[in-house]
């Protein structure tokens, strides 16, 4: 008894050589990238604003407000913020003739939120470990309470850390400024600790039964492992700490401990009659804001595959 085995035919199409034929360009797909494109011009026109109105002069943004180019194109409203352009020139081009001593501000903010990002990232780590890999009674209820308080609302606690920082004669400086949030938060402890609870107890056990101990398991095992959650941290708490504005114009009252934030609204409040210099002020922001921008931009991807706790590098 013979088998015939019949090959497929080129005609049904079962062939390995055949491809799957390519879908076309859907309408849903298309209206897709529609949104992304109007969501990211929407998000891009202020940015493109301010660069707009910097480098136009203040007769010209009076004159036509609404033109979606630079009126009289020109730099002078940088050279105010860098303090290139004397006061009666500034007048002249419709300045208050007020200097914004920018490089003065500028260090204040370095300061601040320097002091701010070491600190909070360092007690936050420690109190992450100590949540995370310690067993100590009442632990968990601690830590429940710890995280409950991040429902308060941020005001609540302006009063207390004003008065605070009152009686250890603390206000209109550097450290008054940069207090209340450079211990800790509980976000930053969150944030840690659930990374820290993914890293192998094995590790550890290991380093343990070697002779280490918990402090130098956290500062030669833990925190090397961890690189890259508190960097992170430290990135989001950099630029939260340099956007801070409230708490800043709250205790600074002198140009000593004004950060930059502070000073561009004090210096748009020196306005002629003709009113502010709009031209100069957003120069200013635009220089201020752009150390934050380049930095999101070189650890975009570092933050967002970060936040996703995907495993140990």
């Amino acid at each position: 008894m013979t088998t015939t085995v019949t090959a497929p035919s080129a005609a049904s199409g079962t062939t390995g050589d055949d491809k799957a034929p390519k879908k076309g360009v859907s309408a849903g797909r298309v209206a897709a990238w529609v949104a992304m494109a109007l969501i990211m011009a929407f998000t891009l026109l202020p940015f493109y604003w301010v660069l707009r109105t910097a480098l136009s002069s203040n007769a010209g943004i009076y004159a036509d407000p609404s033109s979606p180019l630079p009126v009289d194109l020109n730099f002078r409203g940088f050279a105010r913020v860098f303090g290139m352009q004397s006061t009666e020139a500034a007048i002249a081009d419709g300045g208050s003739g007020a200097e914004i001593s920018f490089w003065l501000y500028l260090r204040n903010s370095v300061i601040v939120a320097t002091l701010v990002t070491v600190g909070q990232v360092f007690f936050s780590a420690m109190a992450a470990y100590s949540f995370s890999r310690l067993r100590w009674k009442g632990r968990d209820a601690v830590f429940a309470v710890f995280l409950a308080s991040l429902m308060v609302p941020g005001i609540f606690t302006l009063l207390p850390n004003f008065v605070l920082m009152k009686q250890l004669h603390l206000i209109d400086s550097l450290l008054g400024v940069a207090l209340p949030t450079m211990l800790m938060t509980p976000f930053a402890v969150f944030f840690l600790r659930q990374f820290f609870m993914n890293i192998p107890r094995e590790l550890e056990e290991a380093a343990l039964l070697d002779g280490a101990s918990k402090v130098r398991v956290f500062f030669t095992l833990i925190l090397p492992m961890a690189q890259a959650p508190i960097t992170t941290l430290g990135i989001l708490t950099y630029i939260a700490a340099w956007n801070d504005y409230f708490w800043p114009l709250l205790v600074s009252y002198s140009d000593s401990s004004r950060v930059l934030t502070v000073a561009l609204a004090v210096f748009k409040s020196q306005a002629p009659q003709t009113g502010p210099d709009w031209s100069g002020l957003m120069a200013a922001t635009l220089v201020a804001a752009l150390p934050m921008l380049l930095l999101f931009m070189a650890f975009a991807r570092r933050i967002v595959n970060s936040i996703g706790f995907t495993g140990i590098k």
